[in-house]
């Protein structure tokens, strides 16, 4: 939302910014951010010229917003100006460069230099108490990643353990099939998980929640776990209850993507996400689906999240627009999730997951979950669990979504991911 004086709001510290002369200029942070961006990639100068006197916020919100549609148009080689130049440093591993699905249906490639993902790693865990113990100083951590993750970040290929084990990581990940886990391969990573002794769990929220289910039929505990980390996807308040099941530890969720690096970090559940300053600077855009006109009271706090990325070399983005959608509370933010996986209701009320778990009931454990819309008003809830649904589920399920609303249950031995390996909870139909 932006103020009387067409200031942009950021969800970064005020800090964070620095301090711009007077309401009409950049906060020096902010503009030394985007002039260096420009200094580095010609792909700005070309989609809008800056001029050199100091920047105002006019000037900034005439800055085209980039997405995701237009790098995967342009091609990511438009981010150089001498693409050799970079296809040398990868041979040199000054450079790497990872695939990512994003909210596209094709994949995206990301150029980084080497050392940028460990820095935004280092960054985030120093912004959050119960990571930051973890900085600098050796410490064990096992992952479970969607198979989709690039192989650099997260190596799925059928290595033996010690080939997955790097500065006391482990990547619990075989098959390139995306949620192919037979019963053997249950065995594997559970015996892994025993042998490594992890202090810190990290992974997709559906994956460590079927992985807990396999820890607790074999009657299996890992005591030396004390921090599970909820990333790579959007979490359910059920797939948090499960994995505490198995892994009583603190939860945390660490929001980000490949191509931003980690953007928020808090405790699960918690609506106390921040930002992590040393990474981003992150604009609030009020979101209005174009159907409903003037923002309702409901949609005051809610936004999506254009990303300026800091300190990057490779691919830097300016004003670029992830796909989120956050909500602004009391204590912080709330990930509502991907703008295509939100429902907006005849309302006005945007229901994204979090209502979804609300309208569940406490007794009910599921694995997993997915509500799918079929029609205008009917929508059917796919879920994994070891018992049949209670009664009652539909209309509570129904009455969350808004009047009118009907809902069908079905069980599944399964919920298939889309090919990146990824899941949506709330699957709307395309407006």
């Amino acid at each position: 939302m932006e103020t009387a004086t067409h200031v942009p709001v950021f969800a970064n510290a005020p800090e964070a910014l620095g301090r711009g002369a007077g309401e009409q200029l950049l906060p020096g942070a902010l503009e030394k951010e985007i002039r260096a961006i420009y200094q580095r990639s010609p792909l700005y100068g070309q989609r809008f010229p800056l001029h050199q006197e100091t920047l105002q916020w006019s000037c900034y919100r005439e800055i085209p917003v980039l997405t995701k549609q237009e790098i995967l148009d342009r091609g990511h080689t438009a981010f150089f100006a001498d693409y050799a130049e970079i296809e040398r440093g990868m041979q040199e591993k000054k450079y790497e460069y990872e695939h990512t699905s994003g909210s596209t249906a094709q994949p995206m490639t990301v150029v980084m230099e080497d050392g940028w993902w460990d820095a935004q790693l280092r960054r985030a865990y120093l912004a959050h108490p119960q990571l930051a113990q973890y900085v600098d100083r050796p410490y064990r951590k096992a992952v479970l990643a969607p198979i989709g993750c690039s192989s650099n970040l997260c190596p799925y290929e059928d290595h033996p353990f010690p080939h997955r084990y790097f500065a006391g990581t482990v990547y619990l990940n075989l098959s390139s099939d995306p949620f192919a886990f037979p019963e053997a391969e249950w065995d594997r990573i559970a015996l892994e998980l025993q042998a490594l002794k992890p202090e810190v769990l990290e992974g997709e929220p559906v994956y460590l929640a079927l992985l807990a289910r396999a820890a607790q039929r074999r009657k299996i505990r890992v005591p030396s776990l004390r921090t599970v980390i909820l990333t790579y996807g959007k979490a359910s308040r059920q797939h948090s209850k499960r994995i505490a099941e198995a892994f009583p530890a603190v939860q945390i969720d660490l929001y980000g993507s490949t191509e931003a690096g980690y953007i928020f970090v808090g405790d699960a559940f918690q609506d106390n996400l921040r930002v992590i300053d040393g990474n981003a600077f992150v604009e609030l855009r009020p979101w209005r689906p174009a159907s409903t006109g003037s923002a309702s009271a409901e949609l005051a706090d809610v936004f999506q999240i254009n990303v300026t990325t800091r300190d990057r070399e490779a691919m830097p983005l300016l004003r670029y627009f992830t796909g989120d959608i956050v909500r602004r509370t009391a204590t912080g933010y709330r990930i509502l999730g991907r703008e295509r996986d939100l429902f907006f209701n005849a309302a006005g009320q945007v229901i994204s997951a979090f209502e979804i778990d609300a309208a569940m009931p406490d007794d009910f454990a599921c694995w997993h979950w997915s509500l799918v819309q079929v029609s205008d008003q009917r929508w059917d809830f796919q879920y994994v669990a070891d018992e049949i649904a209670p009664e009652g589920l539909e209309q509570a399920l129904a009455a969350a979504l808004g009047e009118g609303m009907r809902v069908n249950l079905f069980r599944r031995k399964f919920i298939q991911p889309a090919a990146s390996g990824k899941f949506s909870l709330l699957k709307p139909l395309a407006r």
